[in-house]
């Protein structure tokens, strides 16, 4: 999906400087040089932050405006326009990968560390937690809906989503949640407090989403304030 996304705002970008080619502003009655100035720095500035949003990281600008210009000059370019998007693709996959790598190795780490822990409990599929505040003994199954207040967070400390931020509980069925939140959230029970120290494979694996950047380990504190049974009316 992040591929798709960064391809189309690449296509819409071309599309924006193919409109302005061989373009007579100047010309146009009403159209003053200020305010043609103004549209072409507007239009600089749209096709910038287009390119940001595609997330590319480091590109050589050199051969960004060169391609620009030929686009515009009508000169044959280094490129071939129909492997254009093939190239971004390839490229975009490459840097997920890579980055997949490094958070995975960094993550690795991390849980290598904080098993050692005191009352840190390791389970045999990666995941691991720890019980901040007893419940009452009422724990939820995987079909059961709960509700929690919680906060998640990156292991540098990032906070990446929060009820409590948002002011409002969240309630669903547990088994909706990502794979380390519904084993995890099974060894605390209702009325109690658990952080969970969630391996990628356990969340979102060698996926983007949003500021969870691919390979991520991630360090839920969840809040169980009630279970409601599958078979509950």
């Amino acid at each position: 999906m992040k591929t798709i996304k960064s391809i189309t705002i690449i296509a819409l970008a071309l599309v924006v400087l193919a409109s302005c080619s061989g373009s007579k502003s100047a010309q146009i009655p009403g159209i003053t040089k200020e305010f043609s100035d103004s549209v072409s720095y507007a239009v600089g500035a749209s096709v910038g932050s287009m390119i940001k949003q595609a997330e590319f990281g480091q590109l050589n600008m050199k051969e960004v405006h060169k391609a620009i210009d030929d686009v515009l000059a009508d000169k044959t370019l280094k490129v071939d326009m129909n492997l254009a998007n093939d190239i971004i693709t390839r490229y975009l996959i490459k840097k997920q990968e890579a980055a997949s790598i490094e958070n995975t190795e960094k993550g690795q780490k991390f849980l290598e560390e904080n098993k050692s822990k005191e009352g840190v409990i390791t389970l045999e599929s990666g995941l691991q937690y720890k019980i901040l505040v007893e419940g009452n003994g009422v724990t939820p199954s995987p079909e059961d809906t709960v509700e929690v207040h919680y906060k998640g967070t990156l292991i540098d400390g990032t906070e990446f989503d929060s009820s409590h931020t948002r002011g409002e509980s969240a309630t669903l069925v547990l088994n909706q949640f990502i794979p380390g939140w519904v084993e995890g959230v099974q060894k605390v029970s209702e009325g109690g407090k658990i952080e969970l120290y969630i391996p990628a494979e356990l969340a979102y694996g060698s996926q983007k989403m949003g500021t969870i950047e691919p390979g991520s380990t991630l360090i839920f504190e969840v809040e169980l304030i009630k279970v409601k049974k599958a078979n509950q009316k």
